[in-house]
């Protein structure tokens, strides 16, 4: 059963340079306790959905065009400010990129988290410390008695990214997004947060949003993963798909655009090539055409649709029509 849907979503941004599709019709689902990855390399659009989703997109310049946003059966682009704002860190809620900008720099991070609790359901301010202090014990932060009163600055970057987390599930939401939640981390601590979200998943039945770049956590953490570029979804697939069968030529360039090493024991990257064309004057037809290794004549006139290639995995490519 679906937790969401979301269908034909558009985006744009009003810059005195022009309108930016930053989303730009894009269709995903998520069903009740599942991981979807959304991957893409920076600007493709993968936080602006996320932002859209929980209306928190400011307006100027941003603004949800059309399309919908169906959470449990409800249409969030239906709900007024007050109604979207008893949904966030309730039923929804999400972990922001860089936790340190997150986190408020004057307040324990004991106090953060009860204040979600006291604002959504009502506890005393007793009760919602204890909550938070379960909470802090449930995301792995040893010594979590001690940690309620420190502030965010006395934590490390994994320990801040933990609290984020903890407060994301405060109040027990349906649904997490997490944008990039192990960016700027080593690599043991990248792990131990991987393993943190499949405990949500196993454990709690949260359903996730996992916005990333990194293809290995996408293997590691979601079932199903949306490939996006330049504000449009143009592979939709299982994981197993995504590794064995990739079909987009953009996300065969991102399976291959991992290091190598040769027979020889040399490394060596495959890129590319071009660059993400500018998102002010995209060129007609296929965005990607310039820099595909497959283009022809009609990915230059008209631009192709999202098509199903096969049961569960879907196109947007004119190889495929």
């Amino acid at each position: 059963m679906q937790i969401l849907e979301v269908k034909g979503l558009k985006t744009y941004f009003e810059t005195r340079n022009g309108t930016v599709r930053a989303v730009d019709g894009v269709d995903i689902s998520i069903d009740r306790g599942d991981t979807l990855g959304i991957v893409g390399e920076s600007g493709c659009g993968k936080t602006v959905l996320a932002l859209s989703i929980m209306r928190l997109l400011s307006d100027p310049p941003g603004r949800i065009v059309s399309g919908q946003i169906n959470f449990k059966g409800i249409d969030l682009l239906n709900l007024d400010e007050n109604e979207m704002r008893k949904l966030r860190g309730s039923d929804i809620s999400m972990i922001f990129q860089e936790p340190m900008n997150s986190l408020n720099p004057v307040l324990k991070v004991g106090d953060q988290i009860s204040e979600v609790i006291r604002l959504h359901e009502g506890l005393s301010r007793r009760d919602a410390l204890d909550r938070a202090l379960d909470m802090l014990r449930f995301v792995g932060i040893p010594s979590a008695g001690n940690r309620l009163n420190n502030y965010p600055h006395q934590m490390s970057g994994g320990m801040r990214q933990r609290v984020m987390i903890a407060m994301a599930l405060a109040c027990n939401p349906g649904l997490m997004l997490a944008d990039e939640p192990t960016t700027a981390l080593d690599v043991t601590i990248q792990a131990q947060i991987i393993d943190l979200i499949n405990k949500l998943k196993d454990e709690v039945g949260t359903s996730v949003m996992l916005i990333t770049h990194d293809l290995g956590i996408i293997a590691e953490t979601a079932r199903y993963v949306a490939v996006m570029y330049t504000g449009k979804v143009v592979e939709y697939c299982s994981v197993l798909e995504l590794f064995s069968t990739p079909l987009h030529p953009y996300t065969v360039g991102l399976m291959e655009s991992t290091p190598k090493q040769t027979s020889g024991g040399n490394a060596y990257l495959s890129t590319i090539p071009g660059t993400v064309p500018n998102l002010y004057e995209l060129p007609s037809g296929c965005s990607f055409r310039n820099r595909c290794p497959d283009v022809m004549d009609i990915c230059a006139q008209k631009e192709p649709h999202l098509r199903e290639k096969s049961p569960g995995h879907q196109v947007r490519c004119w190889k495929y029509e």
